[in-house]
């Protein structure tokens, strides 16, 4: 596969810079959960319960604030959101070493609720960036660098909080959501493209998009991340119950890799495939991973198939996203997007630890799978009937004017 299309992709103006950041930003952001679980469990000493109870706090602000967020940035432009969510994620990390349990689970709640927008901004600077025919190369592009920050931060997390301790591995990811978020504001990134601000400025009711077609590309994001979550958490379950938990960090790292390659080669593909087909395949390939047995070489093997489709089928739903909201709106579906994944993770991850629990990590598997399969059979007879986009007629209004940073 030539590597000539992403070379073409890398020399638009201002999009290198905008993926460097985007993947250096996300880093603190994925090590949050990891770093807030062990100040808990270690520092604290109030055990795993309690840390999922900070930790649950802070993901329902964040689904909470992900839309409203994106709504503002549809609203009143990139800087101001950037610099309210810049200055409250620096005063909670900074002081969250030091505060009592009971004030640490309100206060991650509203961290949460104002949480750096990295991921949806990322992606709605990248559909503006972008022309629509390499969209679909530029959202796997993404996923692949959201990858690499998974892969990253949890570890410089857990790394930390052994050999820093709390207070400045907390510390630490203050500076860089800081660092991270001051960047944002100074690359100051497009919105929209040049033709969309060209448009005159227009609100765009939530009815002309919020339609059901929008809410099953969501419920397909949430399955996609429902199937991951529920993945990690079965290969976990096995490796543990065959005393091979040494070997836990290569599988991971190996199952991440499956995702970069598949993304690399979808993003280079002449057409790409529907969400529903793409996060289906991945559930469909799921089920049988359990029958690999314990042996953490043939399990990784076995999960192959559905890992190298992880980045496809998550880029398809942003891409999706990006063609069928218009642009005045991207910013609060993006938000909406994130939201169902934090969702799917979410629900997924008690109900994996229950079916392991109580019947073994390989019926996680199949489980996982098969919701994923459901999902999209649910939604298919509805995909079907989706009418062709049309235009999108919208009220105009004096245009809305966006502060000076």
């Amino acid at each position: 596969m030539s590597i000539e299309p992403y070379r073409r992709l890398l020399r638009l103006p201002g999009l290198r810079m905008l993926l460097l950041v985007g993947l250096l930003a996300r880093i603190p952001s994925t090590a949050m959960g990891m770093a807030l679980t062990l100040h808990v469990v270690q520092s604290l000493e109030l055990g795993f319960g309690k840390a999922g109870l900070v930790t649950a706090a802070s993901t329902v602000g964040m689904a909470v604030g992900s839309p409203l967020s994106g709504r503002f940035v549809d609203r009143h432009g990139l800087r101001p959101v950037l610099t309210v969510t810049t200055v409250a994620q620096a005063v909670f990390w900074s002081c969250a070493w030091a505060l009592p349990y009971p004030v640490l689970v309100g206060a991650a709640a509203v961290a949460g609720l104002l949480a750096l927008p990295v991921f949806s901004v990322i992606r709605q600077c990248l559909a503006a960036m972008v022309p629509p025919e390499q969209r679909r190369m530029g959202f796997s592009l993404d996923s692949m660098l959201v990858e690499l920050s998974y892969m990253t931060g949890p570890a410089l997390a857990v790394a930390g909080m052994t050999i820093l301790g709390s207070g400045p591995t907390l510390g630490v990811i203050a500076a860089g959501t800081t660092l991270a978020g001051l960047a944002l504001i100074v690359l100051d990134p497009p919105v929209r493209s040049a033709e969309e601000r060209a448009e005159p400025a227009a609100r765009v009711p939530r009815r002309q998009w919020l339609r059901p077609g929008f809410v099953l590309v969501l419920g397909m994001a949430a399955s996609a991340t429902f199937v991951l979550t529920a993945t990690e958490l079965a290969l976990v379950g096995t490796m543990e119950r065959s005393g091979q938990t040494a070997w836990v960090g290569l599988a991971v790292g190996i199952w991440c890799v499956y995702s970069l390659i598949g993304g690399f080669v979808y993003g280079g593909l002449s057409r790409g495939a529907s969400p529903l087909v793409l996060v289906a395949a991945m559930g469909l390939l799921t089920v049988p991973v359990g029958l690999a047995g314990g042996d953490w070489r043939w399990l990784v093997l076995a999960l192959l198939p559905a890992g190298v489709l992880c980045a496809p089928a998550l880029s398809s739903t942003v891409d999706t996203v990006s063609r069928w909201v218009p642009a005045a709106a991207r910013g609060e579906a993006m938000g909406f997007h994130g939201t169902a994944l934090l969702i799917g993770g979410a629900a997924s991850a008690p109900l994996a630890g229950l079916i392991i629990d109580s019947h073994g990590p390989a019926w996680a598997f199949a489980g996982a799978g098969a919701v994923s399969v459901a999902m999209a059979a649910v939604a298919l007879p509805f995909w079907r009937r989706r009418p062709a986009a049309e235009p999108v007629r919208v009220a105009e209004e004096p245009p809305v004017k966006v502060a000076a940073g």
